[in-house]
């Protein structure tokens, strides 16, 4: 069973973390994934887009996979369906991120085993825009 932290705790998470990297982020405006990265980039959050399909969104250099990124990560935002979380779970548990968060709609109980099991801070079907706005 999928056991999200308190909102209290995803508040603390949110104001203690800098970096994002956002996989499946669109550079669409008419996308979820794109909307809800502006708003935290707006915020002061520097956004990591991570898609091989594309080469900038909100103005900076995509990556193609979470590995590519250099330095520390806070936060893994994920915006695929929840079919891929188990493939991105690895990924994630191989650059030592702090926290994996899927989006509103979004969790799969394997990766989620498969996170907690390492020690990782997991949230699942939560929208990152939404918690930062109501925690801070």
């Amino acid at each position: 069973m999928i056991e999200n932290p308190s909102r209290e705790e995803m508040g603390q998470m949110l104001k203690k973390s800098k970096r994002i990297a956002v996989v499946g982020l669109s550079n669409n405006p008419e996308r979820t994934s794109y909307m809800v990265s502006k708003a935290m980039q707006d915020s002061g959050y520097e956004i990591i887009p991570v898609n091989p399909a594309v080469s900038e969104v909100l103005g900076v250099k995509a990556v193609k996979a979470l590995k590519d990124i250099e330095g520390h990560i806070d936060i893994v935002n994920v915006f695929r369906r929840s079919e891929f979380l188990p493939e991105i779970a690895k990924e994630f548990a191989e650059i030592d991120a702090d926290i994996f968060w899927a989006q509103l709609g979004v969790e799969n109980e394997e990766a989620y085993n498969f996170l907690k099991e390492k020690g990782y801070t997991v949230i699942m079907d939560r929208c990152i825009k939404v918690e930062h706005a109501l925690t801070k």
